[in-house]
C-alpha cells in the first residue's frame, strides 16, 4: 500500500492523520509502517494490497485471544479494514538478563491457561495460509487431518513434495498414541518463531500470532526451529509448569507444521528439512 492510500485508511481507523509514515520491517507477507498520527500518538500499521479475505481480522482476534489472560504483553489492537491493520506502538528495546526466562514463565502461564478445544472457535492464518481450526476431539486428529495432512496435499499439487509424504502422515497418525502425551489443549501463539518474539520497556512481547487451542509443546518446538529457543526460557517454563519427559525428542514432530508451510510458500530446501524431520519422527 502507497502512503498516498495509507493516510486514508489510517483516518478511516484511527480518525486521526498521519504527520509521519516511515516503513518498518515486517516479514515477508505484510508491509510495516509506523505512523506519527496529529493526535500525538504512535501506532503500528500492517497493510497488504491483496490479503486473504479476513486476514487482519483474524490476527486482531488472536490478538485479544492471547492478551486476554495477561501472561505476556501483546500489542493492543486500535483497528482494521481488509487491506490494513493498526495497533498500538511498542517501542523496541534490548533483552537483559532476565527477558529470556521471563518468555518462558509467560508462555507457561500462557499456555495453562488453556482453551476450550484443539482447533478454535473462529479463523487463524500462519502467514497467509488459512488454517483449519474445526474442533478435533484429539490433538491427533488436529495434527496430522487439519494440520499436517492439508499441507502435505498442498505440496504434492504444487510439485513441491513428493507422494510418499501422505504415507509418512499416514505412519504417524496410526502411532499418535506413542508419539505423545494426552495433555489438555493449551492457549498457543501458532507461530512463535524468535521473530515474533519482541522486547518492548525490558519485557518479552508476543506478535503475529496463528492462534489455535493445541498441544502446548508446539510453540516451544516453533522458537527452536530457527535457533531462537533458549536454555533459560526452557528452564523458567519447566520450573513453572512441568513438561513431559522426552518432550525435545518430540520437537521434529511439532516442526512438521511450520516446515510444510515454508515448503507451500517459498519451495527450495524445506522440502529436505520436511523429509528430516519425517525421518526423526518415524
Amino acid at each position: 500500500m502507497s502512503e498516498a492510500a495509507l493516510a486514508p485508511a489510517l483516518r478511516a481507523i484511527t480518525g486521526a492523520t498521519p504527520r509521519r509514515l516511515e516503513r518498518v520491517h515486517g516479514g515477508d507477507i505484510n508491509e510495516a509502517w509506523r505512523a506519527d498520527l496529529d493526535d500525538g500518538r504512535t501506532v503500528f500499521v500492517k497493510t497488504n494490497a491483496a490479503p486473504p479475505p479476513g486476514l487482519f481480522a483474524a490476527e486482531a482476534l488472536g490478538l485479544a485471544w492471547l492478551g486476554e489472560v495477561h501472561a505476556l504483553r501483546v500489542p493492543a489492537v486500535i483497528g482494521h479494514l481488509e487491506h490494513a491493520l493498526v495497533l498500538e506502538w511498542l517501542p523496541p528495546d534490548r533483552a537483559t538478563a532476565d527477558t529470556a526466562a521471563e518468555l518462558g514463565r509467560g508462555l507457561a502461564a500462557l499456555h495453562r491457561s488453556g482453551a476450550p478445544c484443539f482447533g478454535l472457535d473462529g479463523p487463524s492464518f500462519v502467514a497467509t495460509i488459512a488454517q483449519d481450526n474445526t474442533p478435533a476431539a484429539s490433538w491427533s486428529e488436529l495434527w496430522f487431518e487439519r494440520r499436517l495432512r492439508p499441507l502435505v496435499e498442498r505440496a504434492i499439487t504444487a510439485g513441491r513434495g513428493p507422494a510418499r509424504w501422505r504415507t509418512a502422515v499416514d505412519q504417524l497418525a496410526g502411532r499418535a498414541t506413542a508419539l505423545a502425551p494426552d495433555e489438555p489443549p493449551a492457549r498457543l501463539h501458532g507461530d512463535l518463531w524468535s521473530g515474533n518474539v519482541m522486547v518492548s520497556g525490558g519485557a518479552p512481547c508476543l506478535v503475529d500470532p496463528a492462534v489455535y487451542g493445541g498441544p502446548r509443546e508446539v510453540d516451544l518446538a516453533m522458537l527452536a526451529l530457527f535457533g531462537g529457543l533458549d536454555e533459560r526460557t526452557v528452564a523458567a517454563y519447566d520450573e513453572a509448569f512441568p513438561l513431559e519427559p522426552r518432550w525435545d525428542e518430540r520437537v521434529p514432530l511439532w516442526q512438521l507444521y511450520p516446515l510444510l508451510v515454508h515448503v507451500v510458500l517459498f519451495g527450495g530446501s524445506y522440502a529436505a528439512s520436511v523429509e528430516r524431520a519425517f525421518v526423526a519422527c518415524l
